[in-house]
């Protein structure tokens, strides 16, 4: 339902941490990047996580304040810190992650206020990287369930062993309006679902788990290679867009916040992948995962759809 200046009310859940790159710090996390982009496209974007009451914590906060992000419900952990991840670089395999464990988007209380933010929203999106702690766990999939049934729920999967299992995919895909996945999560998503080891083609596996759950949309991120969107009935490529890559990271983040804003608009496929894969591959034409949009590039980016 959107409001009389035609944005939509989304949220999402999930890890709140710092990028230590290299050179320097940047703050991240999936869903936190995914608001920062939601927030620029002019929707109202809520982030659901925990930060430690600590320099990082208070930055982060800031820092987001500052793009847009609406932070009433982002708690303050006085017992964890702020969430961190060391990533290194590498040309050919992309970034790598190692994530700092107990933290304090792991601990993501559930109150009441956040319960009766559910009902109100148009979209959310989860994945299965803030599942790892059965307190995150539990306040996530209590959130998820109390959204309205017209609600678009978007499922990031986030495969970062040993962080996952197939009970937290088949919970997400069977609670997911649109199910995201990158190109190199598709063939593991298949396995654990039980497909034989013939079935490699994305397509056929989009169309499995469309088969198989309610959800209505499988999107496939392939880097510089664009898209896949499949649905029930249609299959979309797209070839990517092309740009001058500083780093990857938040790249995919921004697509699926992309995509969200598009499905929730009703855009035709083709203009929905194109919106998805022009912010892509915006991002990681900037460094880190939440660069700052100005009106310009957003004009630019997608004058058509957005």
């Amino acid at each position: 339902m959107p409001t009389e200046s035609n944005s939509f009310r989304v949220a999402a859940i999930g890890e709140l941490l710092w990028d230590l790159l290299p050179d320097g710090a940047r703050l991240g996390g999936t869903v936190a990047n995914f608001c920062a982009m939601t927030a620029a496209l002019q929707d109202e974007a809520f982030l659901v996580s925990s930060v430690g009451e600590d320099e990082r914590g208070r930055l982060a906060l800031a820092q987001l304040a500052e793009n847009g992000v609406r932070l009433d419900y982002v708690s303050l952990d006085s017992d964890h810190p702020t969430g961190t991840v060391a990533v290194t670089l590498a040309s050919n395999t992309g970034p790598q992650y190692c994530i700092q464990p107990e933290t304090a988007w792991d601990f993501i209380p559930e109150t009441s206020a956040l319960m009766a933010l559910a009902p109100t929203l148009d979209a959310v999106c989860f994945g299965t990287l803030a599942q790892r702690s059965p307190g995150t766990r539990t306040t996530l999939r209590n959130f998820v369930n109390r959204t309205r049934p017209d609600c678009l729920r978007v499922f990031d999967v986030n495969l970062r062993a040993p962080f996952w299992t197939l009970e937290m995919l088949a919970w997400g895909c069977s609670r997911a309006g649109i199910l995201k996945m990158n190109d190199e999560e598709v063939i593991p998503v298949a396995q654990a679902m039980g497909a034989p080891e013939t079935l490699q083609d994305p397509v056929e596996v989009a169309r499995l788990l469309l088969g198989r759950y309610s959800m209505r949309m499988v999107a496939i991120t392939r880097g510089g290679k664009g898209s896949l969107l499949v649905t029930r009935d249609l299959v979309q490529e797209h070839p990517g867009v092309p740009c001058t890559v500083v780093d990857t990271i938040g790249a995919g983040d921004a697509f699926t916040a992309a995509l969200t804003h598009a499905a929730l608009r009703r855009l035709p496929l083709a203009e929905m992948a194109d919106a998805a894969n022009r912010w892509g591959a915006w991002v990681a034409s900037q460094p880190g995962g939440m660069p700052h949009v100005t009106s310009d590039v957003r004009r630019q980016t997608n004058p058509a759809a957005m």
